[in-house]
């Protein structure tokens, strides 16, 4: 269908808010009626030519006790929902009396399949019968939806001479103007829109660095695609799109499944509708949601696996409620988030409360698939906190360094500022793979896009910029190069990762014994009573059996007592206590760096091992850094003569003209 007949349609019933909503909804709610009732015309329209069969599949059915109807009634109206109410949405359009419409609409509304119900549902459709019966508008807004001229029906449209008056709606069609109608109310309303709608330029390049790098390995069959925060879900029916064209393009038949979880319940009913309009009506079934459907504490696919997955969690959002629904800190114990790894069998991927953001990372990461040739691949969405929040051994720094352990993180790229519509903070798009190809193994790659895009002509909500073809083309390029340039950095796994450990040094009291050693209610009572002097012997705790080694860089040292040679351990001091942060590609590790960093300004310091904790984090300011080129001393001294000029001629003002 021609796209300025699509838009016809899409501005058609856009225009159906303002005729008759004006004076009984402010504009932002306007959807509440708009949305639902699209989808009710559309649904009411591809079921017309069956509907007497579905009204006597239901009386046999009835006459013969059938309890479990749905899937006979699918079947006689030959699509994946139904409506068993006597009425068409043009009985009701008839019908003068307000009261009796009314109840005939709800009638109409209480005929449809469970699914719509829910749908019905989620959009709190029922909830504005009463404001629109009581203002006489129910019977305007059906006849405006239901006008001559427009066709959301699959079937053409005919003049009396036997000519085509509108040719018919197909569901790709349909789908696309219920899109634009949501996409056009969210920008109405863009600030809660972000939260819930991820812009199409964004979508599309997560969409490319999933499926470009394997376009040539895509073999004709069936995919699997999930969205473990799908919103509306066009991250799915994008990535969807995406696929069908590579596979296209290297002559594959593929056939795709769509599965996604939204909490938000409006939401959540504009991807499932979206699904029942595009005539996906099974697909619609594995969309999953609703306040009650968080999917970190209500997976809803708990034993299934994908192909590829892509999201955009929500960032900095309190998952305190999920976290007490699921046993509290200590009582978590869902396999998504405490794993074994590294001989850990307890390994803890839970994040701080305040932002469950990686959890969605992680559940997507347990939902991999094993046993395939391409496994799976991952892009999400996220904001620099999740590059370097978490010290070593938290939820956050443990799930960076489970995914760079099991060489899983394939790339990250920094997206420009600006690109959402509810925030203009720095996002990243990590992508992951369980088949990384030979040449990227053991390494990661980073990409700085922050330059590659378009000023928008006017802003929307806080997305002042876009991402062109070309700028897309220009990300994947240096993306599949996998080469050194400026915008693109390689770098070993391990490069990421550091060693956090404790470095003590001896406790020094005044007045004590040296070559003593002291019980612990002792030193408890020394430190209260004595003072801290660097020049007095340290507090021995602990003497070793002969012939322990000394070692004094682990907290063994050599010295006498009772005049003989002895292996001690000494009495910290907490207050000179210090961490230190030791890379994993340091030469010579630990060992190497204290004798160079700590010994030379503290030679009495240790580490125990049991404090030592690995972490990661991944700085993209350090390695994209560009110090800016020093002035020279010209351009300085120029610089000052020019402020003394102005402040001289200011001071003559003042004191009028320099006369004194």
């Amino acid at each position: 269908m021609e796209s300025h007949q699509l838009n016809w349609i899409t501005n058609f019933i856009w225009g159906i808010a303002d005729d008759v909503l004006r004076d009984l909804y402010v504009r932002g709610k306007y959807r509440d009626v708009i949305l639902p009732m699209t989808v009710l015309r559309r649904l009411d329209a591809v079921l017309e030519p069956t509907k007497q069969s579905v009204l006597e599949m239901k009386e046999s059915l009835d006459a013969a006790g059938v309890v479990h109807q749905d899937p006979a009634l699918r079947q006689a109206a030959g699509q994946a929902f139904y409506n068993t109410s006597k009425f068409t949405l043009r009985d009701l359009k008839s019908c003068a009396n307000q009261q009796q419409l009314r109840a005939d609409f709800e009638a109409y509304l209480d005929g449809f399949s469970p699914n719509v119900q829910d749908i019905l549902e989620k959009f709190e459709f029922r909830n504005q019968i009463p404001r629109l019966s009581k203002a006489d508008a129910l019977g305007t807004l059906i006849e405006k939806f239901l006008s001559p001229e427009i066709n959301v029906s699959p079937n053409p449209v005919m003049n009396g001479d036997g000519s085509e008056k509108h040719p018919g709606l197909d569901n790709h069609a349909m789908g696309t103007v219920f899109e634009e109608l949501v996409r056009r109310f969210n920008e109405e309303n863009n600030e809660e829109a972000g939260e819930h709608w991820t812009p199409r330029d964004a979508v599309k390049l997560m969409s490319r660095l999933i499926f470009l790098p394997i376009a040539d390995e895509i073999e004709s069959g069936t995919y699997l695609l999930y969205d473990g925060a799908c919103g509306t879900g066009g991250m799915l029916t994008v990535a969807e799109e995406t696929l069908h064209d590579l596979a296209l393009a290297h002559e594959k038949e593929v056939a795709t499944h769509l599965y996604g979880q939204e909490i938000n319940a409006e939401t959540y009913a504009i991807a499932k509708a979206d699904m029942l309009l595009k005539g996906e009506g099974e697909e619609a079934d594995n969309i999953i949601g609703g306040p009650e459907y968080s999917t970190l504490s209500n997976d809803a696919f708990p034993s299934h696996e994908f192909d590829f997955m892509l999201s955009n969690p929500p960032y900095g959002k309190s998952w305190k409620s999920d976290l007490e629904r699921m046993g509290g800190k200590t009582g978590l114990r869902d396999p998504r988030f405490v794993i074994e790894h590294n001989g850990d069998p307890e390994y803890s991927l839970v994040t701080r409360s305040s932002d469950g953001q990686m959890l969605f990372l992680a559940n997507m990461i347990s939902k991999m698939k094993h046993g395939t040739k391409l496994g799976s691949r991952i892009a999400e969405v996220h904001n620099g906190s999740s590059l370097f929040t978490g010290d070593a051994g938290q939820g956050e720094s443990n799930i960076r360094r489970w995914i760079i352990e099991n060489d899983w993180l394939e790339a990250i790229v920094a997206l420009p500022l600006n690109m959402f519509y509810n925030t203009g903070i720095a996002t990243y798009i990590w992508v992951i793979t369980n088949r990384k190809p030979e040449h990227r193994k053991g390494r990661v790659q980073l990409i700085d896009a922050t330059k590659w895009y378009k000023p928008l002509r006017k802003n929307l909500g806080k997305k002042n910029c876009q991402l062109t073809e070309e700028d897309c083309q220009e990300i994947c390029d240096a993306y599949i190069a996998f080469a050194e340039t400026e915008e693109s950095k390689i770098f070993e796994n391990a490069a990421f990762g550091y060693w956090k450990l404790t470095v003590d040094r001896p406790l020094r009291l005044r007045g004590i014994e040296p070559g003593r050693v002291y019980k612990a209610k002792e030193i408890k009572d020394l430190k209260e009573t004595r003072e801290r002097d660097e020049t007095a012997p340290p507090v021995i705790k602990k003497v070793h059996k002969r012939g322990t080694v000394p070692d004094p860089l682990h907290g063994l040292f050599e010295t006498t007592i009772g005049g003989k040679p002895a292996v001690v351990e000494y009495e910290p001091d907490s207050d000179l206590r210090d961490t230190e942060q030791v890379p994993l590609l340091e030469e010579g590790g630990i060992d190497a760096f204290l004798r160079r960093e700590v010994l030379p300004y503290a030679p009495d310091a240790w580490y125990t091992e049991s404090s030592v904790k690995i972490g990661y984090e991944i700085s993209f300011t350090r390695y994209f850094y560009k110090p800016k080129p020093m002035r020279s001393l010209e351009e300085i001294r120029a610089d000052i003569l020019k402020v003394r000029e102005e402040s001289e001629g200011l001071l003559d003002e003042i004191i009028g003209g320099g006369e004194l």
